[in-house]
């Protein structure tokens, strides 16, 4: 599913028109990005977390030329599913 079609669902489930849910998933996008670049946690009870995780620097090897790289340190967003979510799938 991508950006139009998650539009098209939740404007059908809630009777909005698509470019008031379009705003509306922009909106929860930029909120989400904004903590994230702050570092911190932004948790929807029942969907998930998104929150920052810092990866260490470590020694890569370039499959080409198998040269040795030094990978730097970065952060990297993760998402952790919640219970719901994680239940909702297995089944």
């Amino acid at each position: 599913m991508n950006k139009a079609e998650l539009v098209a669902e939740v404007a059908a489930r809630v009777g909005l028109t698509k470019k008031d849910v379009n705003n509306t998933v922009d909106a929860i996008t930029s909120v989400i990005n904004d903590a994230l670049s702050r570092n911190e946690k932004v948790t929807l009870v029942g969907f998930g977390t998104f929150q920052v995780q810092r990866r260490k620097a470590r020694q890569g090897v370039n499959p080409r030329t198998r040269d040795k790289i030094s990978i730097p340190a970065k952060n990297v967003p993760k998402f952790k599913p919640g219970r719901a979510l994680r239940e909702a799938v297995e089944k």
